[in-house]
């Protein structure tokens, strides 16, 4: 693949063995959910940042394809230990997002991550959150992301297991103390690092 100069590379991509353990590399691009693809109507789709945001944002889908993008280089893995290396995503970048809202307040340590997807969460690290290359991807090389992928919009943050990038992404709530979301309260980590092999329990 191709990068130009404006491509951000994933960290993860320069290591001698991009594998992390018990992972195994996919030329496919599975399609793992909770309970399905929402239906998505674009004139209501909206994205919220808030909580312990200084100041609060929501942009509807026009407004959200007027932001500022970046294209971040990265590989995908999957905590059921699958991998897709050479991923090419553009989207949002999550700093640009926050600070469109004021940049976190003071106490905001936590990110959890709300979907269209029946009340279905996630949670993170601020500091995950806001890595150079996580983004809210609306592509996916080169291809506007499908509803089964997580289209129209996506969390992508390629340091942490899949599961982390929240699919069909309706808000964003920064928090003081870490709360378990939807699969983390079924048994899985909490922060979910591949190559410390978090994916089940001991995280809270």
């Amino acid at each position: 693949m191709n990068l130009t100069e404006d491509v951000i590379i994933s960290p993860d991509t320069r290591r001698a063995q991009r594998l992390p353990p018990g992972q195994a590399r996919t030329g496919k691009w599975p399609v793992l959910d909770a309970s399905g693809p929402p239906r998505i109507d674009l004139d209501r789709w909206k994205l919220r940042i808030g909580g312990l945001a200084a100041t609060p944002r929501e942009w509807n889908w026009e407004e959200f394809q007027r932001l500022p993008r970046i294209r971040v280089f990265s590989d995908f893995h999957c905590v059921t230990r699958w991998s897709r290396l050479d991923n090419l995503w553009e989207g949002v970048s999550t700093r640009e997002l926050l600070d469109r809202a004021g940049g976190p307040l003071p106490q905001a340590r936590y990110v959890l991550v709300h979907a269209y997807d029946g009340g279905w969460t996630t949670n993170l690290p601020l500091e995950d959150f806001l890595a150079e290359d996580a983004l809210v991807a609306l592509s996916h090389d080169g291809q506007p992301l499908t509803l089964e992928h997580g289209g129209p919009a996506r969390l992508l943050v390629p340091r942490l297991y899949a599961w982390k990038s929240a699919k069909w992404i309706a808000a964003i709530e920064l928090l003081e103390r870490d709360q378990a979301g939807f699969w983390e309260k079924n048994g899985y980590h909490m922060r979910g690092d591949p190559w410390n092999e978090e994916r089940y329990g001991f995280g809270w």
